[in-house]
């Protein structure tokens, strides 16, 4: 029986590491989107004839898209490095000792 139970939370905490890794990858995704688009967009400012210089695009200067890009990198190596680095393995092996601990404080059952 303890072993179903057991079996039953590692899914769930392995369900629920899976669910956060997709919804970082989502906001990554996104992140992604609105990047290129704004450089897309102060690229046709700066470099082409093209009237826009209307208030949102006003604001995309060279100080802006230098932080913003600063900030898109170092979200990819987070998201994509991270990866990497704390792959399936480490993530299997963290989750046991963290699942270890729980039933090690859990003694008057």
């Amino acid at each position: 029986m303890e072993t179903n139970s057991s079996n039953s939370s590692e899914e769930n905490v392995l369900k629920e590491l899976a669910s956060k890794k997709v919804v970082k990858l989502k906001s990554f995704y996104k992140h992604t989107f609105l990047y290129l688009i704004a450089l897309a967009l102060y690229l046709l400012k700066e470099y082409t004839e093209l009237p826009l210089h209307f208030i949102p695009i006003n604001f995309l200067n060279d100080v802006v898209i230098i932080i913003w890009s600063a900030v898109y990198v170092g979200s990819a190596i987070d998201m994509f490095v991270s990866f990497r680095i704390f792959g399936h393995d480490w993530e299997e092996r963290k989750l046991r000792s963290l699942l270890e601990k729980k039933n090690k404080t859990q003694k008057w059952e």
